[in-house]
Order: structure tokens, then sequence, then C-alpha cells
């Protein structure tokens, strides 16, 4: 395991690098033109490795012990070692004025409007009077603006990601520690309680993985009561997942497809739980559900689809799993207390309903 601490001047890098090592055992490593002799300072025996390749090589073939490093700050030293399964990355941060103060101890006098310039610089790898000639993104008088000041055309707008700096190595960071803490007693608690060192940080347990899909997959709801998720495993394998929302064919939660899900307060919104019986959304367990049997329901008998028979005409609960599911047929035998709105959705989503009767 190799971690790598990143953050601005004064939030504690070097102290959880401290901790790291006289308490679980971490070797620090650093580059020669990085922290050795900072590190040292505070009573560590820091390893050169050269440079940022050669620690990666280094780390590489003893993956199996435990380092710690200072001295990947830059972004193409994140993207070399990002892609190893051994890596993490975790940013240490601080309140400003704290970070100050610490800062205070190891140079003294050092103006509080110097150290914004310093930590300005290092977040976002410009130096003040770099930033004060940058040409902003968008000009007042521009093409881009209007009258009034606001966007007419967002897509003329380039808004680019920080390519350098503090800013630009956030999209790499596994794990963020607020180190607010008054002395280093207390910080040493807080890490103990995140167990940095363990396994599972690097790769997850089946659990964790596949609850960390779950929420993936809940990205895609459209449901405007609630995102959720799921996923279908067996032996740790996964066979289907599935998100809540309206079936397919209908109108998305989101556009207006569920009246029961798009009632405001005003309107006499039914609470959680409540009026389930008009919802015209699938739940995530449903869909996955559903999905793991699709292929064989929608294909059907010669690719016609399968045909449902039910003795009585289908609630909307129900409509809606047999849209989902792919059937493109209903024949039913006895009324329902809701028959019309389930077959305005059925004829919404193209499936073909009828009614037979029983000789008696």
């Amino acid at each position: 395991m190799l971690i790598s601490l990143i953050g601005p001047p004064g939030s504690g890098k070097a102290s959880v690098a401290h901790y790291l090592a006289t308490r679980h055992g971490f070797e620090v490593l650093c580059t020669d033109n990085g922290t050795c002799d900072s590190l040292t300072a505070l009573g560590l025996t820091a390893t050169s490795c050269g440079d940022e390749k050669a620690m990666l090589d280094f780390v590489t073939d003893r993956w199996h012990e435990r380092f710690v490093t200072l001295d990947l700050t830059t972004v193409s030293d994140m993207e070399a070692f990002i892609k190893r399964p051994f890596f993490l990355c975790v940013e240490v941060g601080s309140p400003l004025l704290t970070r100050w103060k610490r800062y205070q101890t190891k140079h003294k006098s050092l103006p509080l409007e110097k150290f914004v310039a310093l930590d300005d610089e290092i977040a976002f790898g410009m130096s003040t009077a770099q930033a004060s000639t940058r040409q902003p993104l968008v000009r007042s008088g521009s093409s881009a603006m209007g009258g009034n000041g606001i966007v007419d055309n967002l897509a003329s707008v380039s808004i680019s990601s920080p390519s350098a700096g503090l800013a630009a190595l956030r999209r790499y960071v596994h794990v963020s520690i607020i180190n607010d803490f008054p002395d280093r007693d207390s910080l040493n608690s807080h890490l103990s309680s995140l167990n940095l060192p363990s396994e599972e940080r690097l790769r997850p347990c089946w659990d964790s993985y596949f609850l960390k899909l779950c929420n993936l997959a809940s990205l895609r709801s459209n449901c405007m009561k609630r995102r959720v998720g799921a996923v279908l495993v067996s032996s740790n394998r996964i066979i289907s997942t599935g998100y809540n929302g309206t079936p397919s064919g209908l109108l998305n939660c989101n556009q207006g497809g569920c009246a029961r899900c798009n009632n405001t307060l005003e309107k006499g919104a039914s609470g959680c739980g409540q009026n389930l019986d008009e919802c015209l959304c699938l739940h995530a367990e449903e869909n996955a559900l559903l999905e793991a049997g699709r292929q064989k329901i929608s294909t059907g008998q010669e690719g016609k689809g399968a045909t449902m028979y039910c003795n009585t005409c289908p609630c909307l609960r129900c409509a809606v799993k047999i849209i989902q599911s792919g059937i493109r047929t209903v024949v039913y035998q006895l009324e329902y207390s809701m028959d019309a709105r389930t077959k305005a959705i059925f004829a919404q989503a193209g499936v073909d309903i009828r009614q037979f009767h029983l000789d008696t």
C-alpha cells in the first residue's frame, strides 16, 4: 500500500505521516527535491527514491509493504500512480486561520496576506501576480453576456477544470480528512477511527462493492419522490440492476408521468407509503427482478412477446410490472376498480388488453 498525502500548508500532512509511520509501520518515501529534510526535522526517517518514476517502480516491487509520501504534487504524478491497485490518495485540509497559526510556529512573522498568497499559489498553481493578469472566463461586454450580465449561450462559454495545484488533484482523492483538532493526540484518535491502512480501502468487500453499484444505479432514477437503486446478485455475480421510475414507454416521473409522485404539499401530496396503488413508478427492486427475466418474457414464442392471463383486470401496481416485463398482451376475466386507468397506461405503452368471458 502507498498512501499519498496532499493538502495546503499547515494542514497537518506531516502529522498524518508521523501517525502512519509510528503507529502502523509505514515507511516514509520522498523524492530528491521533495520533503526529506522537513520530515527528518520531525524525527521521521525518510527514504529517497530519486524521482516520482523511481518511487513508482520502488513501491511496485514491494506492493505488499506499507509506504506513505507527501511528494506526489502534480497531475502527471497522480495519473501514473492512480492506475495501481495499491494506491490511496488522502487529502488533509484545515480552516485557513488555523493553518496560518500553525504555520506561524515554523515561519515567524509571516503576515496573513502573504500566507493567503502562498496558499493560493499552492491551491491553483499560480502566483497572485499571475492570477491578477489571467483572463476571466466571461467578461462583461463579451458576446456570451447579455445586457443584464446573464450568460445568453452556455455553449459558447468554456469552463475548464483546474490543470495545476491542489485544485487539479482533488479528482484523485479517495479519503478527505478535516484536521481542525487542537493537538496531535486528538488528530491521532480520529485517524485511528478512520482505519486508513485497511485493505478494504484498496479493494472493497462484496457488500461495499454492490452497495456502491446500487448508488450508481440510483442516478438513473427519474422518480420525483426518492432515488433508489438495486442490484440482483447470485454467487457474487450480477444478474440484473434496477432503479425506480415509470415503466418503459410512459412519460418519466420527473416529466409528469406519475401524478402521485408529482403532487406537491399544496395539492395534497401523499406521504411515504401512502396511496401506492396510484403510483406508476416501479421500485428499484421490482425493476431488477423484472429485468432478470425480461429477455425470455419479451421475446416469447417466435419473437411475438408473451401473453398474461389473469382472472381479474390488473391494478396499476401490477400493470406497470407487466409493461416493464415486456408482455405484449393481457387477457382478463373479471373487472376491477381501476380498469379505465389500467387500460389507459396499457394503451400508452402499446400493450393490448381484452376481456374474455368464460362459459358458466
